[in-house]
């Protein structure tokens, strides 16, 4: 693509050529090429984007989700993070404590979550579960079990509160490159109704599903079990029965599908860090635990875990100098049905003598 300087230089050497009068520096005529050149400089630009938005290879935003339209394919919308929280009590209570619905909790990272039902905890009982989920839409709301541990207005009687199990299914907005390579899936394997990529296309076209693996004659001749996976880890029912009344509509006659949530493997991670002059160690030691979190989603379905690629993983955190995995003792080797899941964390400091 040619620059403005350039365009102006070509338009007053023909101007030349034509008349024999040079446009000069600074001149009304060298101002007036200027801003033709800017304009023929702009339709460049304009002609430029507008080339690259005819093929998905290079297509962004508004024009990549139309690319994905002509494919069956949708961006995956930011979605709410879910799960249960438990409300305490004090034990010497003689009456019910009620908790409304729109109850506020959070983390300590001021990462929000409001109850969607109200609950009430009866006289002589300690504590109740109640299901909340996020305020925002977003991955930020798949937090750890324990960290829910805040109230913004506690209801009259309650003393603290907690999550048990980890939130999941909270996901971001897909993002174009996301977007782009599953468009240009389709293109490299396509899906002719029967096949494995059928029904892989099929079921990660929904919102909330993040990796897919398909399994057929699993049962048998006529069978195809399909196992998915949420961003956050395992889906719940809603999203399991949502794909099979799907594939319950769309499947060929005769043939058996059905669709399933992985099983997990927990995978408890242990390091010893060494970290750089400067850096605080609590805030690595941090830093190192929401690497380790957002490495282990439901994208993982399938996948070994290397011990290798954990330690590349800690290495990587800004203010860690050297680190030691001490757990896991072993690889993971790669199961098609399994999802690795991360258990229990525990960073720990070099000691220096």
């Amino acid at each position: 693509m040619r620059t403005v300087e350039e365009i102006y230089q070509a338009l007053a050497a023909d101007f030349l050529t034509d008349t024999g009068v040079a446009a000069g520096g600074s001149g009304d005529l060298a101002a007036r090429f200027y801003a033709v050149a800017s304009q023929i400089y702009a339709l460049y630009v304009q002609a430029d984007w507008t080339r690259r938005q005819c093929f998905p290879q290079s297509a962004e935003g508004e024009q990549l989700d139309s690319h994905a339209q002509l494919r069956g394919l949708s961006r995956r919308q930011a979605a709410k993070a879910t799960g249960t929280v438990r409300f305490y009590v004090d034990e010497d209570r003689t009456f019910a404590t009620q908790i409304p619905e729109g109850t506020v909790c959070m983390t300590a990272d001021g990462v929000r979550f409001v109850t969607t039902q109200a609950g009430s905890v009866e006289a002589g009982e300690t504590q109740i579960d109640l299901a909340v989920e996020a305020v925002e839409p977003g991955a930020a709301g798949n937090v750890p079990a324990g960290s829910v541990v805040f109230l913004a207005v506690p209801p009259v009687g309650v003393t603290a509160c907690a999550n048990p199990e980890a939130f999941s299914n909270g996901q971001d907005t897909e993002n174009d490159e996301s977007l782009r390579q599953r468009v240009m899936e389709t293109f490299r394997r396509l899906a002719n109704g029967a096949n494995k990529v059928f029904y892989e296309q099929q079921a990660m076209a929904f919102d909330g599903v993040a990796a897919v693996t398909v399994l057929p004659r699993n049962r048998g001749v006529g069978t195809v079990d399909v196992v998915i996976a949420a961003q956050g880890g395992v889906p719940d029912q809603t999203l399991v029965d949502a794909v099979q009344d799907h594939f319950d509509s769309v499947r060929e006659i005769a043939v058996d599908v059905e669709v399933s949530a992985p099983e997990t493997e927990t995978v408890d991670v242990a390091v010893t860090l060494t970290v750089g002059a400067g850096y605080d160690f609590d805030a690595v030691a941090e830093a190192v635990e929401d690497a380790l979190q957002g490495w282990f989603t439901g994208q993982r379905l399938g996948w070994p875990v290397l011990r290798a690629q954990l330690t590349a993983l800690v290495f990587a955190v800004e203010g860690v100098a050297n680190c030691v995995l001490t757990q896991p003792a072993a690889d993971l080797a790669a199961d098609s049905v399994t999802l690795p899941q991360l258990g229990q964390v525990t960073v720990s400091q070099t000691q220096t003598t």
